[in-house]
């Protein structure tokens, strides 16, 4: 009797270190997991007419929040205005702008098919998304400054108090966004976006039908910027904006940050 007494208590605790190890090992179920939507909305504009220049987006505005969001877990859908490929701007392909994330796009198919196979625009419902990203590029300067539905999208997230986060001049999209009384959703707020100075030196006057600078001053956002070409983002309530390409990373991260509260 004295060594059922003696060995019942070790018993017990390798019974619970057993059940323990049981759970911990346990599959967690898709249902039981945090899992994110987030929708991208690039441009359908492939070249500026008054000069014959290809044009498109800018692949690491892409590629770098893409495999940042993804790795976090993220679904990832992308929308244009005319659904189908998604025009890159072959600039943004050259060696001195392949950054890794870049290179890491360009040998992944499944990515490549996220831009080759996009849905249109009309089809997308705000609802069914939990964050809105624009990356930037001259050609959504062209396209979704105009688009209805783009324009619509953004009122949705921005009512919903969902996060919307451009980068570059992915803010050209805001031109037209208002609210019920017809003022600026970005009147009073810290925005960020490609610079004049960035545009001029880059010599891209020619590819855009606006400065994005001045457009975003005269919408009254307090516009706001760090030195050229180098990473900027800043973020104002749910508006999470970024200067210029190598501005990327930062809005992602802060998208990130944003939905995993």
């Amino acid at each position: 009797m004295k060594n059922y007494i003696t060995y019942f208590p070790v018993l017990i605790a390798f019974l619970a270190i057993m059940a323990c190890a049981e759970h911990k090992n346990k599959p967690v179920k898709k249902e039981e997991m945090k899992h994110q939507k987030v929708l991208f909305v690039t441009t359908s504009f492939d070249e500026v007419k008054s000069n014959g220049q290809k044009t498109g987006l800018w692949i690491e505005e892409f590629a770098t929040p893409y495999y940042a969001l993804a790795l976090d877990g993220a679904e990832i859908t992308v929308a244009t205005p005319n659904g189908g490929n998604a025009p890159i701007d072959p600039k943004s392909t050259q060696p001195e702008y392949s950054t890794e994330a870049v290179k890491k796009f360009y040998s992944d198919p499944a990515a490549q098919q996220k831009l080759a196979r996009t849905i249109a625009l009309k089809d997308i419902k705000a609802e069914d998304y939990d964050a809105v990203f624009y990356p930037g590029g001259h050609g959504p300067m062209w396209d979704l400054p105009e688009n209805s539905y783009s324009i619509s999208l953004i009122k949705s997230f921005y009512d919903a108090g969902k996060p919307i986060a451009l980068v570059c001049h992915g803010p050209a999209a805001l031109k037209n966004v208002v609210d019920k009384k017809g003022i600026p959703l970005v009147k009073g707020r810290k925005i960020s976006g490609y610079t004049n100075t960035e545009e001029s030196s880059g010599q891209t006057l020619d590819m855009v039908p606006f400065s994005l600078e001045d457009m975003l001053k005269e919408k009254g956002a307090d516009y706001v910027k760090g030195e050229d070409w180098k990473p900027y983002s800043v973020q104002d309530g749910q508006w999470i904006t970024g200067q210029n390409p190598a501005s990327a990373e930062l809005v992602a991260k802060q998208l990130i940050s944003n939905l995993n509260k």
